[in-house]
């Protein structure tokens, strides 16, 4: 008698079921990757400003000038120090790095929290820092970074969290003890 002799392949039964199998992972994945993408944007952002201090930080050094970030809810802004003013001046382009409307920012130096409060803005001031030729916003107060970055290398001790606000939303804070180079890490691990 003769057996039928099966060949080394796969049947059409078989085919199917490991396409459906990976359809259905590839839908997990999709969905795990959706929810965990505000989780990702707030580490980009930590890891954005912790590189962005070290970066002041070498400048600093270099150039022997002082930095400064002035901070708000919203964002932040990178200052220096003009001596020949004895002011703080905008070090940017004339606007401040916004972070995206659902992450607050909380800054603590040395400890203590502070309130963070936007910059007096005028309607011919948009960035909300004084000039040296205008009397009226002469005496005004003058507009001050919270936290220094000194050309000694030094910088103020401090934690800054960056936290989402919606429901579920988990958080991440960038912070230095005033002579290390600020560190990002999950809000979870600091506890």
């Amino acid at each position: 008698m003769h057996r039928a002799r099966r060949e080394g392949g796969f049947t059409l039964i078989e085919l199917m079921v490991v396409i459906v199998i990976l359809g259905s992972l590839v839908g997990l994945a999709v969905l795990s990757m959706g929810s965990s993408n505000s989780s990702r944007e707030i580490r980009d952002e930590a890891q954005r400003l912790a590189t962005l201090i070290s970066l002041m930080a070498d400048e600093a050094v270099l150039d022997s000038r002082e930095y400064g970030l002035l901070i708000s809810q919203e964002g932040y802004r990178v200052m220096h120090y003009d001596e020949a003013d004895s002011r703080w001046v905008d070090a940017g382009e004339g606007k401040a790095h916004r972070a995206p409307d659902w992450i607050r920012l909380e800054l603590e130096l040395e400890g203590t929290p502070l309130k963070l409060v936007a910059p007096i803005k005028r309607e011919d001031d948009p960035i909300g820092l004084s000039k040296k030729g205008d009397r009226e916003r002469r005496r005004a107060p003058r507009v001050q970074p919270q936290l220094l970055i000194l050309s000694s290398g030094e910088l103020s001790p401090f934690t800054l969290t960056l936290s989402d606000q919606r429901p579920g939303g988990g958080g991440w804070t960038v912070s230095s003890d005033g002579f290390q180079m600020p560190q990002a890490e999950p809000l979870e691990t600091r506890r």
